[in-house]
């Protein structure tokens, strides 16, 4: 047979091949997230071609900027009713634009913005050969003491890739609590989770201390994403989709017609309940919720200050943002199933979080298990599941977001000749060296601790008045006590700082910049705006209270 005649053959034998379709995406409903991706972009171009001494303020500015377009992206979609109305899923069915999502993600960038002002920070050390020096290493890459590292510093170098990396994090943080199927909520998850191992690993003093955080975060992380992702895969051998609106559909047996390749499987409870569990491991990792808590006091401590305020914040928000849309939307049909887990959960988070810290004497370690003890008091508002539940969590995570933020900036101020003094021996009689930045901290411990007019108070109030509504008045009861066995090492930290006699080789309390001042100013401004007058916040929370499905 000629070439020809075979050619012909292929021709003529090959099926005529339709239009692949599209994809339909909503830019608009995902501009948020756009922006932060694109400003990342741009951020690591400018990494290679903006000239050294011009890249810190060129990073700056534009991390600042875009974290405040995509926030007006956000307002700009509630006010368009995206947060009520007009709520729904975007992207081919990956992303749900609703309330919850609108408001966290609000959150997310707010917060964003003033832990980015903190990553900007360099009056806080003296100059170093001449140079402003920030919180960063000199260079990441190099040993730590080595002549390598020696020479950056003398040559002024700053480690400005922190920039784009926390843009990076900020997108992922967007996407998760607003991802509506599983693969979506995976990937997101990876986004934001390496660039924080990264940032993690960083700090210009204590390096090895520095490192050795981030290699623990890094490998407990990789544990809880491979937990996750195994839950996914159950999850999608019992329902035969990743999209949580089909998984509820199988659990609550409302599926119109089976395919029979998955008569077999759905009917598997098994499957279900272990892959709930994995995929509920890695959300309680991300949370720091006991016992998956073990990573956060190494962590927090070992990280770079300002890092360390931008992770408690943000990605507690993200995280629990997820959470609530996993429990509210995919399994509602299994609440007489998670509720109990949940009970138990929440209660050695509240009361393992407050009884450990009692006996801390690192600042920092001191806010990591207190961050522990707020998770479980925000698991408390999850288990209502009620849409007060939701609301009141929503607006916890909003307070609290802006108290760690500013009591982490707080921390970078009190130095000695090592850096920061996070002892809590070098604090004594600080109140008497430094009344104001004493104060102002004291605030942020009181907010902690949930004492009236604070947003601690408004927020503790509005999570256990929920969880009472949802019939879990034992739950509050154990809350309450947490409270309590918390409320004593907050202000002994605070008659520490007051009536203690100040130690003459004590440290001392740097000047900020402008940058650092506005991060705790915003920190106090909202720790008193939600304290005094929390109704208006309250009502916006319960507005984006309901989730897309």
């Amino acid at each position: 047979m000629s070439t020809t005649a075979v050619h012909d053959l292929w021709t003529t034998a090959a099926e005529p091949i339709g239009k692949i379709p599209a994809p339909h995406i909503e830019y608009a409903q995902l501009a948020p997230v756009l922006i932060v991706v694109g400003a990342a972009i741009l951020s690591v171009l400018a990494e290679a071609f903006v000239p050294r001494r011009a890249r810190y303020h060129s990073q700056v500015v534009l991390s600042v900027l875009a974290l405040a377009a995509a926030f007006a992206a956000v307002v700009a979609l509630a006010a368009g009713g995206h947060a009520t109305t007009k709520a729904g899923i975007a992207a081919m069915g990956a992303i749900a634009v609703d309330g919850p999502a609108l408001f966290l993600q609000g959150t997310i960038l707010l917060a964003s913005i003033v832990a980015v002002l903190t990553f900007a920070e360099r009056r806080l050390d003296p100059a170093d050969h001449g140079h402003k020096v920030d919180s960063f290493a000199a260079e990441a890459a190099a040993v730590p003491g080595s002549d390598q590292e020696k020479a950056a510093v003398r040559a002024g170098f700053t480690t400005t890739e922190v920039f784009p990396l926390a843009l990076f994090a900020v997108a992922g943080m967007l996407v998760f609590p607003a991802a509506n199927d599983l693969l979506t909520l995976f990937v997101a998850l990876e986004v934001f989770s390496l660039p924080l191992y990264l940032l993690c690993a960083v700090a210009r003093r204590k390096r090895l201390l520095s490192q050795e955080a981030a290699v623990k975060y890094f490998l407990l992380g990789a544990f809880s994403s491979a937990f996750l992702l195994f839950g996914i895969a159950l999850l999608y051998g019992y329902a035969g989709s990743v999209s949580y609106a089909a998984i509820a559909d199988v659990v609550d047996g409302r599926l119109a017609s089976v395919d029979p390749a998955l008569a077999a499987t759905m009917g598997n409870d098994v499957l279900l309940l272990i892959g709930f569990a994995m995929v509920l491991m890695g959300l309680l990792f991300k949370v720091g919720a006991v016992p998956f808590h073990m990573w956060t006091p190494d962590v927090y401590q070992g990280a770079p200050t300002p890092v360390t305020g931008f992770m408690a914040a943000a990605t507690k928000v993200a995280a629990f943002g997820a959470l609530l849309r996993l429990l509210y939307v995919v399994l509602p049909g299994l609440t007489w199933d998670w509720r109990p887990v949940m009970w138990g959960v929440a209660i050695v988070t509240m009361l393992g979080g407050a009884v450990i810290a009692i006996t801390q004497t690192d600042i920092k370690r001191l806010l990591a298990y207190s961050s522990i003890a707020h998770a479980g008091f925000l698991l408390a508002g999850v288990i209502a599941a009620t849409p007060s539940g939701v609301s009141s969590v929503l607006f916890y995570l909003g307070a609290y977001s802006f108290v760690t933020i500013g009591a982490f900036a707080v921390v970078t101020l009190v130095r000695d000749a090592g850096g920061e003094a996070t002892h809590l021996s070098k604090w004594a009689g600080l109140g008497r060296r430094s009344p104001l930045v004493a104060a102002v901290f004291a605030v942020f411990l009181l907010a902690f601790a949930g004492i009236p007019l604070t947003s601690g108070f408004s927020g503790k109030f509005a999570v256990f008045k929920a969880a009472a509504e949802g019939g879990a008045g034992a739950l509050v009861v154990v809350g309450v006590i947490s409270s309590a066995i918390a409320a004593f090492f907050y202000i002994r930290v605070i008659v520490l700082m007051f009536f203690s006699e100040p130690k003459a080789d004590g440290p001392t309390v740097a000047v900020p910049s402008a940058l650092t001042t506005a991060t705790i100013t915003a920190g106090v401004a909202v720790t008193l705006v939600l304290g005094l007058a929390p109704q208006y916040f309250l009502d916006l929370a319960n507005q984006a209270s309901v989730f897309v499905r």
